[in-house]
């Protein structure tokens, strides 16, 4: 089985070269790398097999129909309806069992789910974590309200609203409240082994960070090293950690995520580019656009600018 990692790219050249692909919720071609994407479809002409991979996109499915989640280390046979919101980082695939299925789908990426703060909150909870359970199974109350938000989620997206992906982040946020209120109780620390124990302290350390409110109080916690010495580890100990448990450098999970605040801050805020460099912890104008440019190869300034 393999442990690459399927990008968004990935998926759609996949799909556009099958039978299907006519009946996906829009055109496909709308996909722009490192610009704000959402998808939506139902799962009756989902693949009968996906492949045991890691993402770089969010998903969430309504399961309804048979079928083997095979979700890192385990395989779960699913016979009953459930909520489906996997960790990126977790390797995971789907081998439909009957060929009846139903339900619905969602994809999106980094940008969507972190762009607009009424998502912002979710990043601090167990939903999309390593530690957290993929799986919500449902009563039949519970199915009927998570089938509205999927159905009144799918209208939307294939509307004309102009407004609709703003509808659509409230759908997907009421979504995801009904989650965490099912949740049953996650996978407890003291469970988990030391390296997935230890990202979970890292990973909750540097999203209590965010938001960035006010240029008065810039980010404290940078680099590596300022991490392993809240945590009192070495910081050779806490990249090697964080690798085995996510498959991601320390460095890595750091730049992502001052990346995407970084995008909030140019789109939702007034600061100027100097401003925003500062509060993310950069001394000088130029490193910021520097550190920027490098990564959505365009300059802070015409990022702002399409907006």
């Amino acid at each position: 089985m393999s442990k690459d990692l399927e990008t968004i790219a990935d998926y759609y050249k996949e799909r556009s070269s099958n039978s299907l692909s006519e009946h996906y919720a829009f055109n496909i071609r709308e996909y722009k790398t490192g610009a704000s994407h959402f998808n939506i479809n139902m799962r009756k002409y989902c693949s009968f097999t996906t492949p045991y991979n890691r993402r770089d996109f969010y998903k969430v499915g309504l399961i309804i129909g048979c079928g083997t989640l095979h979700y890192g280390s385990h395989a779960i046979h699913i016979n009953q309806p459930a909520l489906f919101l996997p960790c990126p980082t977790t390797p995971y695939s789907w081998t439909c069992i009957e060929k009846k299925q139903e339900g619905f789908f969602c994809l999106f990426n980094y940008e969507f789910f972190t762009e607009n703060r009424s998502l912002e909150s979710f990043k601090k909870t167990s939903l999309f974590k390593e530690w957290g359970k993929p799986l919500i199974f449902l009563s039949p109350d519970e199915l009927a309200l998570a089938h509205t938000y999927f159905q009144q989620m799918y209208a939307m997206a294939q509307s004309n609203y102009p407004l609709k992906y703003e509808v659509i982040r409230n759908l997907l946020a009421l979504l995801l409240h009904q989650a965490l209120q099912l949740k049953v109780e996650d996978i407890a620390l003291e469970d988990q082994n030391a390296s997935m124990r230890l990202f979970r302290l890292f990973d909750q350390l540097l999203n209590k960070q965010f938001p960035l409110d006010s240029p008065a109080y810039p980010l404290a916690l940078r680099r590596p090293i300022d991490y392993a010495n809240k945590l009192n580890v070495h910081v050779n100990h806490l990249n090697a950690s964080i690798k085995s448990a996510t498959g991601k450098t320390t460095s890595q999970h750091l730049i992502d995520r001052l990346l995407l605040e970084a995008k909030n801050l140019l789109i939702n805020t007034d600061w100027d580019i100097a401003q925003v460099g500062y509060t993310l912890g950069f001394d000088q104008p130029s490193h910021f656009t520097h550190f920027f440019k490098k990564h959505v190869h365009m300059t802070p300034l015409q990022f702002r600018n399409q907006f």
